[in-house]
């Protein structure tokens, strides 16, 4: 099963949208974590298991796990506990790679036999032969910038090219030149719900990775309103600090339980 169709899947096993953000900073764990070495897998499994059964993906951020020593040893642990103990929720690794086309072969190799993450996010500003190892990985999934949460995401992205948004025109090529595999799907930002209804009208049914609700200030109901697919699926909402942080006491993963609940009812409700 491919990405795409274990990501459909899992819509509609969970019910949810929800794609959980793991991005562990060790100044925000709970005091149980003091001095614990594997500080980095033992927070995040248990924000794994207290959230999967409300998750459609997890997405680890893997900065946050490679600004530490034995970092990325962790993230691999923590990857494969979730495809151990949660197989049919898929997994993003959120490293936004794109480079010329060896060193991509690289960094694909990275993110889908050392971390054995289903998909990884990628930055299309380097063109095709930049993607194409990624893309040829055809059961794994590519995920594009497209218009992403930041405020300076206007800089570039809405420019005129031959009288199209960039963003646009990005969104176009992708889904009718690069998704040939049906393996594609887009990052943009719910801080920007007039252009995710552009970029809805222009995909079709592709998947898009949502960051920018809570902290970043996103709205749920414009989010869905703009983004969802006629059937009601087709987007995965990120929540990563209001999930994670939920709580900073002994009760931590029963709080990020219900964090995770709580979001996944309130885009239900406008599904």
């Amino acid at each position: 099963m491919g990405f795409t169709e274990k990501l459909r899947a899992r819509w509609n096993a969970s019910n949810s949208l929800v794609c959980v953000g793991l991005d562990p900073d060790p100044a925000k764990f709970p005091d149980a974590f003091v001095d614990d070495e594997d500080a980095l897998f033992g927070f995040c499994r248990d924000i794994v298991d207290a959230t999967a059964e409300y998750a459609c993906a997890f997405k680890p951020q893997i900065a946050y796990f490679a600004a530490h020593n034995d970092g990325e040893a962790q993230l691999q642990r923590l990857i494969a506990h979730i495809n151990s103990a949660h197989p049919d929720v898929p997994v993003i690794l959120d490293a936004k790679r794109g480079d010329i086309g060896s060193t991509a072969e690289q960094y694909a190799v990275e993110a889908f036999d050392r971390f054995g993450a289903d998909a990884v996010t990628l930055n299309p500003y380097m063109g095709r032969d930049s993607a194409a190892p990624f893309l040829q990985r055809n059961d794994r999934g590519c995920v594009f910038l497209c218009h992403t949460s930041n405020p300076g995401a206007r800089d570039f992205q809405e420019l005129l090219v031959d009288g199209e948004p960039l963003y646009q025109r990005i969104a176009r090529t992708i889904a009718s030149e690069w998704n040939a595999d049906g393996n594609c799907a887009l990052v943009v930002g719910a801080t920007f719900p007039e252009e995710l209804k552009l970029i809805r009208e222009i995909v079709g049914d592709m998947p898009l990775l949502i960051p920018g609700i809570g902290a970043q200030g996103g709205d749920v109901e414009a989010t869905v309103r703009n983004g969802k697919t006629a059937d009601g699926s087709g987007l995965m909402i990120n929540s990563s600090r209001g999930i994670l942080y939920a709580s900073q006491g002994s009760d931590y993963a029963d709080a990020a339980t219900r964090a995770a609940r709580e979001l996944r009812d309130t885009i239900n409700r406008y599904r």
